[in-house]
């Protein structure tokens, strides 16, 4: 199944789950941007955060990396525990309202990835308001790829 059908399927846990790659990669750079920024310290603890989820979100949208990189197993569980829509739409609000906080710091680019994570955590809530299970890409390591490695 290629992206295109993927996308096809109307499957809100899709769009989310290419949402939340977005999301990792506006927080990685964002979170790297706005750490050098020396006139506020406490956006650079919201930077780190924000790194920190970029981080999280990998782990959780690339399901492959949990059996190929060596993590802890509380990581694993903590992670394998948000795998329903609705954990997945809350654990990216959480995040979300994370970086909304940071404009009481300053505005700041970092304002960009709480918009993205909005938007990804909208479309985990669609899944699951509308019964849709959740359904890995193929692309990203999901149903199927790891036994095809193994």
């Amino acid at each position: 199944m290629s992206i295109r059908d993927e996308f096809a399927t109307r499957n809100f846990s899709i769009y989310g789950q290419w949402l939340g790659i977005l999301s990792m990669i506006l927080c990685f750079a964002l979170g790297i941007a706005n750490f050098f920024n020396l006139f506020h310290f406490l956006l650079i603890i919201f930077a780190i955060i924000c790194l920190i989820s970029s981080f999280v979100i990998l782990f959780l949208e690339v399901p492959l990396l949990l059996r190929i990189c060596p993590t802890s197993s509380t990581f694993d569980a903590a992670i394998r525990r948000i795998s329903s829509n609705y954990m997945r739409a809350a654990a990216y609000a959480i995040m979300a309202i994370i970086q909304y906080l940071s404009i009481i710091v300053t505005p700041s680019s970092l304002i960009a990835a709480a918009i993205v994570l909005t938007f990804t955590a909208i479309c985990y809530a669609l899944a699951g308001l509308k019964g849709q299970a959740f359904v890995g890409s193929k692309t990203l390591g999901g149903h199927g790829v790891a036994q095809m490695i193994i």
